[in-house]
């Protein structure tokens, strides 16, 4: 390969490294100079400006992914702050008017099952016949417990 086109070839005279860096500038540059001329009076009319910006599908997926999430959180800290906001300026009073719907159905429903389990155990005279006809042996036990690690003692 000569030594003109070999990349990597690391020494250059000041003239080459000149000519090679107006060559990657004027091929790479990123800006557009307009070569008509300005007028001299009036207003200057405008110029096209190509634009060559390509965004691939991933960055812009993940753009929007993002503007999705910061919206989401910002709604669940605005309903967050509202909530507490609501919490921090409640009194005994419209706790109780919050809480009475709720306790007066709680009672209901233990009323409704207390009547429900009496009911239950109702024992009819009919369908009672299981009656026991002995004695009854009536202990009078005395228990004490002592010590550290209660030791129980049952006398009779």
């Amino acid at each position: 390969m000569p030594a003109e086109t070999d990349p990597i070839r690391t020494a250059m005279t000041d003239g080459e490294a000149a000519v090679e860096a107006r060559r990657i500038i004027t091929e790479f540059a990123t800006n557009y100079r307009d070569p008509s001329p300005v007028p001299s009076h009036g207003t200057t009319p405008p110029v096209p400006q190509p634009d060559s910006r390509r965004v691939p599908a991933w960055a812009t997926g993940i753009a929007v992914a993002s503007l999705g999430i910061g919206a989401g959180a910002t709604g669940i800290g605005c309903a967050a702050w509202l909530v507490l906001k609501g919490l921090s300026m409640a009194t005994m009073t419209s706790v109780l008017l919050v809480a009475a719907p709720f306790a007066g159905v709680a009672v209901a429903a233990i009323a409704v099952g207390a009547l429900i389990a009496r009911v239950k155990n109702a024992v009819v005279p009919e369908q009672h016949d299981h009656h026991y006809n002995g004695p009854v042996d009536q202990r009078h036990v005395h228990t004490e417990n002592r010590g550290v690690w209660a030791r129980t003692d049952n006398r009779g």
